[in-house]
């Protein structure tokens, strides 16, 4: 051997290579994380690609000196002197190798932190619709002995105000609700779920519906809000005895097709929490096989082309051109007929429930 210092040189080009190497590795295992998680073409993937290919290189690079100056230990004397440069990135390699890892080390950390705060954006994005989710259920219980359609559409708040809730009371009685919280935002929404689960328990205390409303109205009014007003409807069936017994606080106009013809139910008392010793009062009528019960909040009622409202009319003349329709099929086509009415957007939330006894 000749030249003994270009053995130490290819060693330590060697070491250098595999500093570049080890990082590398590294950004390899985050640009493939940052792919999987955020997109090819995300931010992060991107970064991360590029400091891949940097350190591939660098390590390719010293890892080519490093065979140069073992080759170079049998070579002429007179080419040492350019062998001797290349000592220059070796000094900076050696200078900066813990740099290069605890930046692969810092990247990775980055890709971290924006993962979380994926998450955190996505849990944020995805709260009203799991919330909604909680008050107007896409998939209720089998109801045995009844057809059951709903349907919810979310207006432009944040949280949803409306409700609805089918269930039963007692082996041959089922109860369907339907509510709606007066203003938009977190505070009526909170509103909303505590009236839905009260009221499950007010109607399995009291079998008449009427008295479930005074107790829940008590009860809200009891929270100090003085800015929100709830309008809401109970319809309890008794498939024993053959009839419904409702009781309305305030709420739009529920439908009943009951021989042959459709019918209004009228509030039968204030909204709630309006007067905290509000009385509301119940009635009862004949509900026979084949019978439907319709429920809806106002923004059905309400949606508007210009001045004109959709209204209750059009709502009863949907279920007499086919009173015999699937509630399923009724309740998404009556949502279908107030977008195509309305000129503009529907704002407001919208939520429709229809029970058919068989």
């Amino acid at each position: 051997m000749d030249h003994p210092i270009l053995l130490l040189l290819s060693v330590a080009f060697a070491v250098a290579a595999a500093v570049w190497g080890r990082s590398a590795m590294r950004l390899q295992k985050v640009a493939g994380r940052a792919e999987r998680e955020f997109g090819r073409t995300s931010d992060a993937a991107t970064v991360a690609r590029s400091s891949f290919r940097k350190d591939v290189h660098s390590t390719v690079l010293y890892g080519v000196l490093s065979l140069v100056t073992l080759t170079g230990a049998f070579l002429d004397r007179g080419t040492i002197w350019l062998l001797t440069l290349c000592l220059i990135p070796v000094v900076v390699s050696v200078v900066y190798g813990r740099d290069f890892v605890r930046d692969s080390r810092l990247a990775e950390s980055r890709l971290e932190l924006e993962r979380r705060a994926e998450e955190v954006l996505s849990q944020e994005d995805l709260a009203p619709k799991r919330w909604a989710e909680r008050l107007a259920p896409e998939d209720l219980p089998d109801i045995s002995g009844f057809e059951v359609g709903r349907v919810y559409q979310a207006g432009t708040g944040l949280m949803a105000g409306d409700f609805y809730d089918v269930f039963r009371v007692a082996p041959t009685r089922v109860a369907a609700v339907i509510g709606d919280v007066t203003g938009h935002g977190i505070e009526p929404s909170i509103t909303a779920f505590q009236a839905k689960y009260l009221l499950r328990v007010f109607l399995r205390q009291f079998r008449d519906p009427a008295q479930a409303l005074e107790e829940l109205n008590a009860q809200l009014s009891a929270l100090g809000r003085a800015e929100e007003m709830i309008s809401l409807c109970v319809v309890v069936c008794d498939t024993d005895a053959g009839t419904i017994r409702y009781a309305s606080a305030g709420h739009p106009a529920v439908w009943l097709w009951h021989e042959k013809d459709v019918r209004p139910l009228r509030s039968t008392g204030p909204l709630l929490m309006l007067d905290p010793s509000g009385t509301y009062h119940s009635r009862e009528l004949r509900l026979d096989p084949g019978d439907l019960v319709l429920l809806y909040t106002d923004g059905l009622s309400e949606a508007r082309a210009g001045d004109q409202l959709f209204g209750e009319e059009r709502i009863a003349n949907a279920i007499r051109r086919d009173p015999g329709a699937d509630p399923d099929v009724l309740v998404k086509s009556l949502l279908e007929q107030a977008r195509d009415f309305a000129r503009q957007p529907i704002t407001d939330d919208i939520a429709i429930l229809a029970l058919r006894r068989d």
